[in-house]
């Protein structure tokens, strides 16, 4: 491969997903600021709070803020906070508020209380730590300390600005008795979340539209240029496809007894380039989407590259657990070479504008549930009834079922099934030829068949026996 070609893509790849995470970010921002101007706040779910103590406090709150903040922005752009509480005995009054740490230590200090610690929501669950004492509290509404506060009888909310310092939330009776119960909800304004997913839409765009996407396309295309494969080969597609313009061969080749175990972790340096690999043929087939919708060709650079990511994956996949149908370590390379393994596609001079907005979606739905059955498998949520939450059941698909069997097969006997063999590679060329179709290379609807065997049906025979 063209070294500065892949490090052209690999940046790209890079710049494309830091971009599609910004925007991610920057569409929840965007959702949250919305949420913030039509509610307020964010608040949490009422809960019932409840203490023998004189008083129930929050953990530290450390803010620092920075009065000479960049951009214009201020402490008071920053956000508030507010707290709403309502005593749980019927014309039962309540005292909330916030003052420095320090204050509120001075004033609790030697006196029973209770600190909120751990508080989780789902399910609702306060963690209570006790600090003894034996002294008695003057009424808090007469201390002069408090940032802000609010109290009496009902509904009572404070509010208050983030400013610099280290802050305590207090809740009490406003006599300063012992026995605090109260229904407590907090929520929070954050004016800076319009700038923030304006920042991060800003940033998405650049990575991607003027970054990422380049690269990655420039990457791509260079990768992409057809090359004349070696001489010793199998003959090119054009020569061997078979009643279906997408050709997937896959010569069983001899797999040893033991070899499978460890294959996911020889194949790791494969699977960390089809990583990359995979993120760009998606971003160039949107690419090529766009170029057929208006021109009505899929341009023939992208073409290819995205061929040669499909026919390195199908050699990954034939050599690991899609197949195990050889022991021979995969070439690095979107060329096609004499692997026992190899893809492609006849390349279409015309497609159809029109079906392009539909065929990977609409039109290979019904693809999509077989192969679900057949490739995917399934996993169902059960309720479990504890505090663990839903338990998750796996189903095995049919293709993993079958190359078990056969890895059984081959660890005992030596042997992979020939019938068994012609079946996987039959269920795989099923998926791949369903993976061509939704990738807009082909407008001819795949068949619903197993085309099994080695070969497609209109491919010649290979010169030497297979091994069995």
């Amino acid at each position: 491969m063209k070294v500065g070609r892949v490090i052209l893509l690999v940046v790209g790849v890079l710049m494309s997903m830091l971009g599609l995470a910004l925007l991610t970010a920057a569409g929840f921002l965007g959702w949250a600021y919305a949420f913030q101007r039509d509610n307020g706040y964010f608040t949490t779910p009422t809960e019932r709070y409840r203490t023998d103590t004189a008083a129930l406090v929050s953990e530290n709150i450390d803010l620092v803020v920075d009065e000479n903040m960049p951009g214009g922005f201020g402490p008071d752009d920053l956000g508030r906070i507010m707290l709403r509480g309502t005593a749980a005995d019927p014309g039962g009054e309540v005292f909330l508020g916030i003052g420095l740490q320090a204050d509120v230590d001075d004033y609790l200090a030697g006196v029973a209380h209770t600190e909120l610690d751990d508080l989780d929501f789902f399910p609702f669950r306060p963690g209570y730590r006790q600090i003894p004492g034996t002294g008695q509290l003057a009424p808090p509404g007469d201390q002069t300390f408090w940032s802000a506060s609010a109290s009496g009888p009902g509904t009572q909310e404070l509010q208050w600005d983030f400013q610099d310092g280290n802050w305590t939330i207090v809740v009490m009776n406003p006599d300063g008795a012992p026995g605090v119960r109260a229904d407590l909800a907090a929520g929070v304004n954050l004016p800076i979340l319009g700038s923030l997913a304006l920042w991060c839409l800003i940033g998405a765009l650049v990575l991607l539209l003027v970054i990422g996407v380049p690269l990655l396309v420039l990457g791509a295309v260079g990768l992409g240029k057809h090359l004349p494969p070696p001489a010793h080969a199998p003959p090119p597609a054009a020569a061997v496809v078979g009643p279906y313009p997408v050709t997937v061969r896959g010569d069983l080749d001899a797999p040893s007894r033991w070899l499978w175990l460890v294959k996911w972790l020889l194949a790791i340096p494969h699977f960390i380039v089809l990583f990359f690999l995979a993120i760009a043929h998606f971003v160039t087939t949107v690419i090529a989407g766009f170029a057929i919708l208006f021109t009505g060709r899929y341009p023939r650079a992208l073409f290819d590259f995205n061929v040669g990511v499909m026919r390195w994956w199908w050699r990954v996949s034939f050599y690991t657990y899609s197949a195990l149908g050889t022991d021979r370590y995969p070439p690095f390379t979107l060329h096609r070479t004499d692997y026992p393994a190899d893809f492609d596609v006849d390349y279409p001079e015309r497609l159809s504008r029109g079906l392009v907005l539909v065929k990977w979606w609409l039109l290979a739905i019904p693809h999509y549930l077989i192969l679900t059955v057949l490739v995917v498998g399934g996993s169902t949520w059960v309720a479990s009834g504890d505090l663990e939450g839903p338990a998750v059941n796996y189903s095995w698909s049919l293709l993993g079922i079958l190359v078990l069997v056969a890895a059984i097969a081959l660890l005992f006997t030596g042997r992979y099934p020939r019938g068994l063999f012609d079946l996987v590679v039959g269920i795989n060329r099923w998926a791949f030829r369903v993976w061509a179709y939704a990738a807009l290379m082909r407008d001819e609807y795949p068949p619903f068949r197993l085309d099994q065997g080695p070969r497609d049906h209109a491919a010649p025979e290979p010169e030497h026996p297979v091994t069995s």
